[in-house]
């Protein structure tokens, strides 16, 4: 019997512990828990993400501060010249034609789209020693089916060498170009592209004509496309000819390009000599967006900061230009005192 009850009170002391050691378990994992949720909040406020160019905030700032000035996206182009049409019309059929036109020139003004570069294709499929000189010429082995997608289309390479590889990106797209033209682009790509012809056109301010022509003749992922966008770009923002792409399909590529590197000083200055406050705020607020760990931008976030004060939160962290941009939105403010008085 008295081993029967020490047993029993053995049992019951490794139960206690069990259960004790149970509990400790459970609260070391609520702790855990909460460390965790804790240390994950804390990361989310710093760690904010930066905007995309697809966003659907940046596409609506990128939109307003492009301008919609219907002469000039509907400015005449070089062509036959034919006899204008005249037509009479009621104050309601001019309105509703005014609608129709402004439709029609935010469809025209939409922005091509800004994309990674591709990378390389570098496969080789088969190394066929046995056809080694057979022949001087490379063969080009392509899918011309029209359900296709032209980015799926299987085109295949044999070298003289015997190695049967995938097209590289420059070869697809000649090859594309022969079986599948597109209107606008040439096979072979102008010379104009070329760095040294680009500056003989830039002179002439002839920026939106040579981006057009480079949407026409590239793919929007491709490095010749980055290229020519990227020295159109620094051409513009050096020479401040901002106004040349303003009310263009490209205004927002350049203003997107900018923010990038944080380089908005030129611009915003051009905004606020042409009186176009609004779009000022735009920019800086993009700016914040896309850099939403700078000190200007941090600033502003902890004052709630809108309007003109975003302009003064930008000009105080990170303006090189801040003396001009405080004094026009001194001028703007003693203008607005004016005219409320």
């Amino acid at each position: 019997m008295a081993a029967l009850r020490v047993a029993r009170r053995l049992v019951k002391s490794y139960s206690c512990v069990k259960c004790v050691d149970r509990n400790v378990s459970s609260r070391l994992q609520t702790t855990t828990r909460m460390l965790c949720v804790s240390a994950a909040s804390r990361s989310s406020s710093v760690d904010v993400p930066k905007a995309q160019f697809t966003d659907t905030e940046v596409q609506d700032i990128l939109s307003n501060i492009t301008g919609l000035d219907l002469r000039k996206v509907f400015r005449p182009l070089r062509q036959k010249l034919t006899p204008p049409k005249y037509k009479l019309m009621t104050d309601t059929e001019l309105e509703e034609a005014v609608v129709t036109a402004e439709e029609q020139a935010k469809h025209l003004l939409k922005m091509p789209p800004v994309l990674s570069e591709r990378k390389p294709i570098d496969e080789v499929l088969s190394e066929d020693r046995i056809l080694e000189g057979m022949d001087a010429a490379k063969y080009v082995f392509t899918d011309i089916n029209f359900n296709v997608p032209h980015r799926e289309r299987f085109i295949a390479v044999r070298e003289p060498s015997g190695t049967l590889r995938k097209a590289s990106w420059n070869e697809r797209d000649r090859i594309i170009q022969v079986y599948f033209p597109k209107e606008g682009r040439k096979v072979t790509p102008p010379a104009i592209f070329k760095e040294e012809n680009l500056r003989l056109v830039f002179e002439q301010d002839k920026h939106e004509d040579v981006l057009n022509q480079c949407v026409a003749q590239f793919e929007p992922d491709s490095a010749e496309f980055k290229n020519v966008l990227m020295l159109t770009y620094e051409d513009i923002e050096k020479h401040g000819k901002y106004d040349l792409l303003r009310s263009t399909r490209f205004f927002g590529g350049l203003a997107w390009h900018l923010v990038g590197g944080r380089r908005i000083d030129g611009l915003l200055v051009d905004m606020l000599q042409r009186d176009l406050l609004p779009d000022a705020v735009r920019l800086v607020r993009l700016l914040h967006l896309v850099h939403p760990q700078s000190e200007s931008a941090q600033d502003a976030q902890r004052q709630q900061a809108t309007h003109l004060e975003l302009l003064k939160i930008y000009a105080q962290h990170e303006s090189s230009r801040a003396g001009f941009i405080e004094l026009a939105l001194q001028n703007y403010e003693q203008t607005e005192a004016l005219g409320s008085a």
